[in-house]
């Protein structure tokens, strides 16, 4: 058959109206299951390709979703990601998406695009540096919002994260109940809402065993291996001996256990060691990983039903919806070793 192939064509291919293939393509409850599955074996047999730009004039709307996330490296955000897409898919939803490392000209220039292609809405980790302004623009401009994993107090937008300071709380106070006391902490930037989240989490379960522990036993850092690895050196060489550490996430304590046996110790025997998150890599670390799982697939599921919700006029939940942490203890905790 020559020429283009449209939704006409599919049509009097057979014997149906336009309308009717139409919603048929759109999965439409409203014409019957084995029809809609007729209507699509022909469109493929015919070469039909769905036309975004058309059917967004007809119905206002793209089909297109912007994603923001300040780093595609992290497993973490890969497992969210995923989420999302297949969420969103069964919507027939497609999604954008950026990695906007924490750069907030990158985050802006971003969501600039997305308002001049007419996107329906985005799900953001918010970069560093956002406000309650930019927010609750970007809402004001109709572009729905929901955030994942960060927060920006005062926004007005949903947010779906795990309850980091209360996971950090219960990995530091599994450290605690072993026997620990001089317990340190890594990684994670202040200047998050994770970071602070995280830090209180540590400190609030030592402050349980009336423990206030000392500057040089926290250490900020990227959340990176690389970052664990240099921070668990420049720990010891400050002179710290830690019996436990308890790190930011699972990318820091890979990092860390790394460097712990650079110097000569064992993680899980000498010292040690906590991550966060749970990501794929943890149970097959060397090694395995005592974490706390964050529910990543979880807050990016909800992320994605909250925006689709928004979408078709329902009022998803408000404020933070927070998922409870689940400890998973593993080969990498230990009582304090005799002598340290």
């Amino acid at each position: 058959m020559a020429g283009k192939t449209t939704l006409s064509t599919i049509a009097e291919h057979l014997g149906v109206s336009t309308a009717t293939v139409s919603l048929a393509l759109r999965d439409s409850p409203l014409v019957a299951e084995t029809t809609r599955e007729r209507i699509k074996k022909s469109a493929i047999d015919l070469g039909y390709i769905y036309n975004r730009r058309a059917a967004s004039l007809r119905t206002s709307r793209s089909g297109i979703i912007g994603v923001l996330v300040h780093d595609i490296m992290n497993p973490f955000f890969a497992e969210i990601i995923l989420a999302i897409e297949d969420e969103l898919g069964q919507s027939r939803q497609t999604f954008l998406l950026c990695n906007h490392r924490d750069d907030i000209a990158i985050q802006n220039g971003f969501i600039e695009t997305l308002l001049q292609f007419g996107a329906d809405g985005v799900i953001i980790s918010p970069a560093i540096g956002t406000t309650r302004e930019d927010i609750d623009r970007m809402e004001n401009a109709g572009l729905p919002v929901v955030m994942i994993a960060r927060w920006v107090e005062g926004a007005i937008a949903p947010v779906f994260r795990g309850d980091d300071k209360h996971g950090i709380r219960i990995a530091t106070r599994y450290l605690l109940e072993l026997g620990h006391r001089r317990i340190a902490f890594i990684g994670g930037r202040r200047e998050t809402s994770t970071g602070r989240d995280r830090r209180e989490g540590y400190l609030a379960a030592m402050h349980e065993y009336s423990i206030e522990p000392e500057a040089a036993w926290q250490m900020g850092s990227e959340a990176t291996r690389k970052a664990g690895y240099d921070s668990v050196h420049a720990l010891f060489e400050s002179g710290v001996n830690p019996t436990g550490i308890v790190c930011f996430n699972d990318l820091v304590a890979i990092g860390v256990m790394s460097g712990l046996r650079s110097m000569g110790l064992s993680p899980g025997e000498d010292i040690a060691v906590t991550g966060y998150d749970d990501i794929a890599e943890a149970e097959i670390a060397s090694p395995a990983l005592t974490t706390v799982w964050n529910g990543q697939q979880e807050a990016g599921r909800l992320a994605a039903r909250a925006m689709i919700a928004r979408l078709s006029g329902s009022e998803p939940p408000r404020g933070v919806v927070l998922i409870d942490p689940v400890l998973r203890v593993r080969d990498s905790t230990c009582p304090p070793a005799e002598g340290r």
